[in-house]
């Protein structure tokens, strides 16, 4: 899994917390920890899934523009990281002899994708306002 995901979650449980206000990529930058090019990035995907509206220009910037209640960890999955639980490099030779080296990725892309599958079932069942409240009970 991509740290986008967890900084498209940080950011949108930060717009839960703060409802009806704008927040610039400057400010999301800085309670994020990241920069603002890519938080202007991960925004961009989430605005083009209606996870959230912009206003450009003076006092514009991000704004919610779903129900915090509705959008699940799984939503956000699939919109940011879908894919990315599987690693980009691939162990052994399919072309090998050897039954180990030849079919250890094939078996890897099966688990892979199973643990997606159930991954994506936890992630359905913790909304947006089910984590802020999490933090909230924080110490």
């Amino acid at each position: 899994m991509n740290s986008d995901f967890t900084i498209a979650v940080h950011y949108l449980v930060y717009l839960v917390y703060l409802p009806d206000h704008m927040a610039c990529s400057g400010s999301i930058a800085a309670n994020v920890c990241t920069n603002a090019a890519r938080i202007r990035k991960i925004m961009s995907c989430l605005r083009n899934h209606g996870f959230v509206k912009t206003k450009e220009g003076i006092g514009g910037g991000y704004i919610l523009d779903c129900n915090p209640q509705e959008v699940s960890l799984a939503d956000i999955y699939r919109t940011v990281s879908r894919g990315s639980l599987k690693p980009n490099w691939y162990t052994g030779d399919p072309e090998q002899k050897c039954i180990v080296s030849s079919n250890t990725q094939v078996v890897m892309n099966q688990i892979f994708n199973k643990a997606k599958l159930y991954l994506e079932k936890y992630f359905e069942n913790i909304t947006l306002r089910s984590v802020l409240e999490k933090i909230k009970l924080c110490p």
